[in-house]
């Protein structure tokens, strides 16, 4: 008795004759599969690191857009560097970086945007678009500088969060363990 989960039902079309229904194996299909990638050459994409991207592909600058839904804090700004708290781990971008999407966790974005000026943003999450075109556009669900903050309020708030994730329904302890989680990152954030 064949099993169905052993053998697969193929109907091949050819232009030149009559439809067939012919009886694969999977190790057969397995086999058709490789030389059917190995046949299908893929596009060759060049990837470089910031210090081996070509000569005068890109200026020494940064080009930052950095949104929230209400508003754009940076619209296609020239800065020398953003570093962000990935979910990945922190990390740093120059102009050249290699492209990547990151995943922003709750914590620090923190923009140089010349040798003296330094702005830091709290972002309770979001995303990063690094491009090969030194571009990196950062959405985020909120962003709000740094020293907007009371630290007072912000410890107040991480005990009643602290409470609240004790207590009540599932629901509001999974809500309450994420607010707990932001009120950390953002007490992390001003003692630094």
């Amino acid at each position: 008795m064949l099993s169905t989960s052993s053998f697969l039902l193929v109907l091949f079309v050819c232009q030149t004759s009559k439809p067939r229904i012919f009886l694969c194996t999977n190790s057969i299909m397995n086999v058709l599969a490789r030389s059917a990638r190995a046949a299908v050459k893929p596009m060759r994409m060049a990837r470089f690191y910031a210090s081996e991207a070509p000569a005068g592909a890109a200026s020494d600058k940064l080009r930052l857009t950095f949104a929230v839904p209400h508003q754009a804090i940076y619209k296609n700004t020239e800065v020398h560097q953003v570093n962000l708290a990935a979910t990945s781990g922190d990390m740093g971008v120059l102009a050249n970086h290699v492209p990547t999407i990151e995943q922003l966790k709750a914590g620090v974005v923190e923009v140089l945007e010349n040798a003296s000026t330094t702005k830091k943003y709290f972002v309770s999450g979001g995303f990063a678009t690094i491009n090969p075109d030194s571009t990196l556009n950062i959405n985020a669900v909120e962003a709000f500088e740094l020293d907007q903050f009371s630290p007072e309020a912000v410890r107040a708030g991480l005990a009643e969060a602290q409470k609240a994730s004790a207590t009540g329904s599932e629901e509001e302890k999974a809500a309450a363990k994420i607010e707990v989680e932001v009120y950390e990152a953002l007490t992390a954030a001003l003692t630094k």
